[in-house]
């Protein structure tokens, strides 16, 4: 074989090999069931008309690579922001294998969490001796400040009773009685990775303030100046939360943020391992009721949090995922508003230099066209920031988008003479951007790490924004809200759009007289 020990290929070298490529010819004759390569052509040429498309879009009773991920990933996503917290997943070892890979391949950082390990005996006769056990076991193997437990298809599925079983793993001494487990039934056949969050966020809340699942009190408001933040899933936690943070303390607010992980996904190499790190106090938490208003960044991710905590007496507010100037601007002035404090000036100087940079590349921007598929208020905030730059959002896709958040896309589409072509699309997938991408062609497209495939097979460019990003390192430390955001999104899609004029124009003597040094 190619491979020997005095010259290591990697990867991208070795599977090119003359051995390889015969072992890779016989497994497609011998075992593919290969059709005729005319034929496939035929087929994969039809599949890019809109004779094609108009089939597609008609499909009811199949999904082909949606862009979201299932509940419990929120799940543990939020469960992980409160401090020494460890998420218990009550089903199968391989669920949680796949929340643990699918967060440390995006933030490159270890994502801690414990199963029940629910097998074929839990399945039939209900997983109460798995949560029993489990919960001994990381109670005492992990020390944990908190268990976190969320559920899994096979838990759903079997109708298991959390607050019972939880109720006697206690009473059958796997942890003490008043320590905290809050739960939050998460069925992973229903919903997506923003409804898991909103579930589990509202679980440890209601545990805290409304007496701990029945162990205590329930928890009397005393109304104080705080106002709490939360931030929804978002790949951007990191960047994001720090720089919520910065401008909180630049306009000097008393602040509480809700499922803090800004620290547990970015911790330091200096010979210390971390299984948690950060995070909201428990008591914090608790006292989080007393808070005078709560900001949630993203409205789709907290549809059942927020109403819970409007009935506890305090103003609710949310966003969708503010990107650029005008989303900015509202969300401060809210802020200022609620809190009764001045925007800080340095926060005016961050706004004019994000428009000064806006004027100074609107050239290029202006006029393309972008696809955009994510969350719900990923890509409202997006589609509202493009339409600031004077581009035109021509295809918007949420595969956990509803009908209501369809008509908002669409009212702000209206409001500007850019989105008066531009359309969005809830409950698809990718294989429906797919049929836009090739009946009605864009200049890029924004997504995450999976719409390579769509770049690959439709042409068109890809800007890597949203969740996961596995094939590009770091994004995730950089914010892309408030102003300091907006001039991050704004860099990212200028590299690209500058990366395609280059690419496309630099053949000496034929394309090369766009090759340009200055842009």
């Amino acid at each position: 074989m190619t491979q020997n020990a005095e010259h290591v290929l990697d990867h991208f070298e070795l599977f090119r090999g003359p051995e390889y490529q015969q072992m890779l010819a016989n497994k497609k004759t011998l075992f593919e069931n290969p059709h005729d390569p005319a034929e496939v052509e035929r087929i994969r040429e039809w599949a890019k008309t809109p004779e094609y498309r108009e089939k597609n879009f008609a499909r009811e009773a199949l999904t082909v690579n949606p862009a979201k991920a299932c509940q419990p990933l929120g799940a543990v996503f939020v469960a992980v922001g409160f401090e020494g917290t460890l998420p218990f997943v009550h089903g199968s070892q391989g669920c949680v294998a796949y929340y643990r890979s699918h967060l440390s391949r995006h933030f490159k950082e270890p994502s801690s969490c414990v199963s029940s390990s629910m097998t074929e005996d839990a399945a039939v006769f209900g997983g109460l001796n798995n949560m029993i056990d489990g919960l001994a076991n990381t109670y005492s193997m992990y020390k944990p400040k908190m268990i976190a437990v969320s559920t899994t298809c096979m838990a759903e599925v079997i109708g298991d009773d959390l607050n019972a079983f939880i109720k006697t793993a206690k009473e059958k001494g796997s942890v003490p009685a008043e320590y905290d487990v809050p739960f939050a039934h998460t069925p992973a056949f229903v919903g997506s990775h923003v409804t898991g969050y909103d579930n589990a966020l509202k679980g440890i809340i209601e545990h805290f303030w409304d007496g701990k699942a029945g162990t205590a009190p329930k928890l009397e408001r005393r109304p104080n100046e705080k106002i709490n933040f939360i931030g929804g899933f978002d790949g951007y936690t990191v960047g994001n939360i720090r720089e919520i943070k910065r401008i909180f303390e630049l306009m000097g607010i008393e602040y509480t943020i809700l499922a803090d992980n800004s620290d547990v996904f970015d911790t330091p190499t200096d010979g210390e391992f971390r299984m948690y790190d950060g995070g909201t106090t428990l008591e914090d938490a608790a006292n989080a009721i007393h808070a005078k208003a709560t900001i949630s960044m993203q409205q789709y991710c907290t549809e059942k949090t927020l109403p819970f905590i409007g009935g506890h007496g305090q103003e609710v507010v949310a966003f969708n995922h503010p990107i650029g100037v005008g989303a900015t601007d509202e969300f401060l002035m809210t802020l200022s508003r609620i809190a009764g404090k001045p925007i800080a000036k340095a926060l005016e100087q961050e706004r004019g230099r994000l428009l000064d940079a806006m004027a100074d590349s609107s050239a290029h921007i202006h006029g393309k066209k972008f696809a955009i598929y994510g969350d719900p208020d990923l890509c409202y905030g997006l589609a509202a920031f493009l339409l600031e730059l004077g581009a035109e959002p021509t295809h918007v896709l949420a595969t956990n988008g509803n009908k209501a958040w369809a008509e908002k896309m669409q009212g702000l589409f209206a409001s500007s003479p850019f989105g008066q072509n531009c359309h969005a699309y809830p409950g698809k997938d990718l294989w429906h951007m797919r049929s836009l991408l090739f009946t009605e062609p864009v200049d890029f497209l924004i997504g995450n790490t999976y719409g390579k495939y769509l770049e690959r097979d439709t042409g068109t460019p890809l800007i890597r924004i949203g969740f996961p990003v596995f094939d590009r390192h770091h994004h995730h430390r950089y914010p892309v809200w408030g102003y300091q955001g907006g001039m991050n999104v704004l860099v990212k899609i200028l590299d690209k759009i500058f990366d395609e004029i280059d690419r496309n124009t630099n053949v000496p003597a034929k394309t090369d007289y766009s090759f340009d040094i200055i842009r």
